[in-house]
C-alpha cells in the first residue's frame, strides 16, 4: 500500500468514471428500492431494480449524492449490475470490503473496482465506495431476489 501514498488521490480514470454513471434516475414500478448514506461522510445513495424471473437484476435506476470516488464506485456498480444474483452482489461487496481494509490483494470479481486503488489508504472514503454495491443488495434484498419471480 506505501506506493498509493504517492499516487495523485482523483485519477483521470476516477474522475472519468465519477462523471460517467449510468442508469441514474429512479424506476417507474420497481420491485425494490433502497436508500444507503454513509455516516463517516454523509454521501448518499438511493438504488431501484426489477428482478427477472431468475431472481436477476433485470433494470436498475439509481441516485447519487457523493464525492467522485462514491459517484466513481456507483458508475462501476452500474455498468456491472443487470444480470446479477444476489449471491453475486453479496459477495462483490464482501471482496471489495475485505480489499479496501487490506486483508484482500484485489478487490475481487466485479470489474472495474481496482480503479479506486488511490483511496484505499483512505479510511474515510471507505463508506462513500461501498455504498453502491450496498444499496444495489439492500434493494435486491426488498425486492426479494433470492425467490424467483
Amino acid at each position: 500500500m506505501a506506493s498509493s501514498v504517492n499516487q495523485p488521490l482523483y485519477t483521470i480514470e476516477i474522475l472519468r468514471l465519477a462523471a460517467s454513471i449510468p442508469h441514474l434516475g429512479k424506476l417507474d414500478e420497481p420491485h425494490g428500492r433502497a436508500v444507503e448514506r454513509s455516516p463517516t461522510c454523509g454521501s448518499t445513495v438511493s438504488v431501484d431494480v426489477r428482478i427477472d424471473e431468475e431472481g436477476r437484476v433485470a433494470a436498475l435506476g439509481q441516485e447519487v449524492e457523493a464525492c467522485a470516488f462514491g459517484q466513481a464506485s456507483a458508475a462501476l456498480m452500474g455498468a456491472k449490475a443487470t444480470g446479477k444474483s444476489l449471491e453475486e452482489v453479496e459477495e462483490a461487496l464482501a471482496e471489495f470490503g475485505a480489499w479496501l481494509e487490506g486483508s484482500r490483494p484485489d478487490p475481487g470479481g466485479w470489474p472495474g473496482l481496482d480503479a479506486l486503488s488511490p483511496a484505499r489508504s483512505r479510511r474515510g472514503r471507505h463508506g462513500a465506495m461501498l455504498l453502491p454495491l450496498k444499496a444495489l443488495l439492500a434493494a435486491m434484498r426488498d425486492a426479494g431476489a433470492t425467490e424467483a419471480r
